[in-house]
């Protein structure tokens, strides 16, 4: 099948023009500047008026399957993916079994190839125990290991140095980082309860002075450190402080070896929000100040950041009852990644051309993902058009979501997904998800 989609403003590598973009099956065959209007096409696609941009990778994302479907699962939340023109995903390992054994990871695929809407692919959950696995993981179907180094992640969390420092001395694929210091997260939880006389809540507001900069920063430089030592490829997972910019490099990512991401959260909300939004932002690491917001915003095109993700996590909303100890951490935003940065590129805080390196473009370089995170001809057609004066407000529109809450209820758009091409079959289009569409697995040029 050939499809045309003509006279979009697309936006890629840097460039942005009017042209149209020929799809071949589920190839990209070419892209042409202005229209071509030789040939013949079985589907033609008028996209006057809107925006072209690759599909997004989403390098961060919690689909809570096997084991916390009553939440979420692989079938919702990848619908959730295509109607925010999300068009890729690797998902983490802290599902119910945690994907720590080969078999498991394997089940998870197989899960993916049956339910998944959009492209898939799985992470590998490094444990204490399970050092000596690494190195029979394919690295052409696995984009990496977590590493959980911060607590509230069940008997995931690697607290072993000896561990430690063995995964990243050893592991043949990228670490990506959960990076909070338990040790310190726990003495500021004594600290409140001796100040509270023995409360076992507090109000969420404190939440961000429990799992604090300084544990953020503690457990991050002591990852860069052992990355430094071992020569280890690492990522560090949703980086929420300005202390924490000051390990990175501002060098392309293909020159290097350590790597950050931050998450929509982190760029959307402040401490100031708490009052107003509650536990529905609660999420780990903490929502910050203003001022670590401003950092991170600026970052976005500084080069100190390289990756936006979501660490899309959906909860209940009786899950989220409670406060800065009780309350599930976590929140859906994978929905709405893409708007959110279009918004903050309207505002001024970024180039519209640098969403894609942030979202597409380097999610594909870092984990040598084959063919796919721009538009170029011989590419997978994954693409999504948004039009600028969609104008919605979210809380009138429609969560694709299983938990079926979102902390950007109240929000106003004026961006807007209209359609995303997942391997060039429409998978989303004007508010309705094309059930019938899967994604593919994700392959890695090793």
């Amino acid at each position: 099948m050939r499809t045309i989609i003509r006279n979009a403003t697309i936006i890629n590598e840097g460039q942005q023009f009017v042209g149209s973009v020929v799809i071949e099956d589920e190839m990209i065959q070419q892209v042409l500047k202005g229209d071509d209007s030789t040939q013949t096409y079985d589907c033609e696609i008028d996209a006057t008026g809107l925006y072209l941009f690759p599909g997004v990778i989403d390098d961060h994302v919690h689909f809570r399957e096997p084991g916390l479907t009553h939440k979420a699962d692989i079938a919702s939340e990848s619908r959730t993916a295509a109607a925010g023109g999300v068009t890729s995903y690797m998902e983490m390992p802290n599902t119910n079994p945690p994907t720590t054994t080969l078999t498991l990871l394997d089940e998870k695929f197989q899960l993916g190839a049956l339910q998944s809407r959009v492209n898939y692919s799985f992470f590998f959950g490094a444990t204490n125990d399970n050092v000596d696995t690494l190195q029979r993981l394919d690295p052409t179907r696995v984009p990496g290991v977590k590493v959980f180094m911060g607590s509230s992640t069940g008997n995931m969390l690697v607290d072993r140095e000896e561990s430690l420092r063995r995964i990243f001395a050893t592991s043949p694929l990228l670490l990506m980082a959960h990076c909070e210091d338990t040790g310190i997260i726990e003495a500021n939880i004594r600290a409140f309860k001796k100040r509270y006389k023995g409360q076992n809540d507090f109000p969420v507001r404190y939440h961000s002075r429990i799992r604090s900069v300084e544990a953020c920063y503690a457990s991050s430089s002591l990852a860069v450190s052992l990355a430094k030592d071992t020569g280890a490829r690492l990522h560090i997972a949703h980086v929420s402080t300005a202390k924490e910019l000051s390990l990175f490099e501002q060098r392309p990512i293909e020159e290097k070896r350590i790597t950050a991401e931050a998450v929509i959260a982190h760029l959307m909300f402040t401490t100031e929000d708490y009052d107003t939004l509650g536990t529905r932002i609660k999420c780990n690491p903490s929502i910050k100040t203003p001022e670590d917001r401003a950092a991170l915003r600026e970052a976005l095109t500084n080069g100190l950041i390289d990756v936006v993700a979501t660490d899309h996590a959906p909860h209940l909303e009786t899950e989220k009852l409670g406060g800065a100890l009780k309350a599930a951490s976590g929140m859906p935003m994978i929905q709405f990644s893409l708007v959110s940065m279009l918004e903050l590129s309207e505002q001024g805080v970024l180039p519209i051309e640098r969403i894609p390196d942030l979202m597409s473009h380097n999610p594909a370089k870092l984990f040598h993902i084959d063919r796919r995170g721009f538009i170029r001809p011989g590419y997978y057609a994954d693409l999504v058009l948004a039009d600028p004066n969609g104008n919605w407000q979210v809380r009138e529109g429609r969560y694709y979501t299983k938990c079926g809450w979102t902390p950007m209820d109240e929000r106003f758009f004026t961006w807007r997904v209209r359609r995303t091409f997942v391997n060039g079959i429409t998978a989303f289009s004007d508010g309705i998800v094309v059930d019938g569409v899967r994604g593919k697995e994700l392959k890695f040029n090793a």
